[in-house]
């Protein structure tokens, strides 16, 4: 056992609608008796593509002690169930950034002796692939890709400055690739309504992260900052909030978070008032 990030299914809110099930291609989720459960630990990746497809919000996720995910375990699984299924869960890891689970995957194929020519780049939407996983939690960087939409233009239009994809906090892996050198922007997710600057004086160059010190969970937010510093090398970590007292909640999770990593990370604290303007 280990202690590992993994879905959770809130039974009184779960309608038995079945549509998360076609998004876990591991097949970790089943309906009995009229509700979706979590029958094996082992198939869960925790990475929460089922997530997006609860109509009800049943589906969370949490860390708990849990029986340690084994991709060679999901693979004896998947390929039973055919081309389309095994697609799904490559591009499911490749969309995640899970290099690891993926060339375990595809060695699996390779000892079966199983055709499947798999290209990870076809599972980025830049190259025209529809991705067959919950949107809202892909793992993005389109930094490079970015294009001025300045040109040819009678009159400046604002430019977006966000690179990086998912953004809520939740959501956002701590192995994803783009944290790893990163400047990392903390943002109360009302900043970004209030303050109309933003893009260009605090997000621009940074890896942004969004949540709410008042309704989320802080003590998840602990954990997946603590996980962040852990196994990245973070260069800065600026927390801007509101100026409200419920935003000022995350201040001492990340200084503890930076402490406990052992880490000389500079961090800064900018305070956004309810009439948008920077107060500090």
């Amino acid at each position: 056992m280990v202690k590992r990030k993994i879905i959770k299914i809130n039974q009184d809110k779960c309608n038995g609608c079945s549509l998360c099930i076609p998004n876990c291609p591991e097949a970790a989720i089943q309906i009995i008796d009229g509700k979706a459960h979590l029958v094996n630990d082992l198939f869960c990746d925790g990475l929460g593509a089922c997530l997006g497809r609860c109509p009800e919000g049943a589906i969370t996720i949490e860390e708990r002690e849990a029986r340690e995910y084994n991709e060679r375990k999901v693979m004896e699984n998947i390929v039973r169930q055919g081309k389309d299924v095994i697609e799904a869960h490559l591009e499911h890891l490749a969309g995640h950034g899970q290099k690891e689970y993926l060339e375990e995957a595809m060695d699996y194929l390779k000892e079966k002796k199983i055709k499947f020519p798999f290209d990870e780049t076809k599972a980025h939407p830049e190259h025209g692939h529809s991705f067959s996983g919950c949107p809202s939690a892909k793992v993005i960087d389109f930094r490079k890709k970015q294009e001025s939409i300045q040109e040819d233009k009678p009159f400046p239009i604002a430019e977006s400055q966000l690179g990086t994809w998912p953004v809520q906090m939740m959501l956002v892996p701590p192995s994803a690739p783009y944290l790893d050198n990163a400047d990392l922007l903390i943002a109360a997710d009302c900043v970004p309504f209030a303050y109309a600057d933003f893009h260009q004086d605090l997000l621009k160059d940074k890896i942004l992260l969004v949540g709410c010190p008042k309704l989320d969970d802080t003590q998840v937010y602990q954990e997946k900052i603590n996980q962040i510093l852990k196994i990245n090398n973070i260069k800065s970590i600026t927390y801007v909030h509101m100026e409200v007292p419920c935003c000022f909640g995350l201040i001492n999770i990340i200084r503890e978070a930076i402490g406990q990593s052992g880490k000389d990370i500079p961090f800064q604290e900018v305070v956004i008032s309810i009439k948008g303007k920077r107060l500090k």
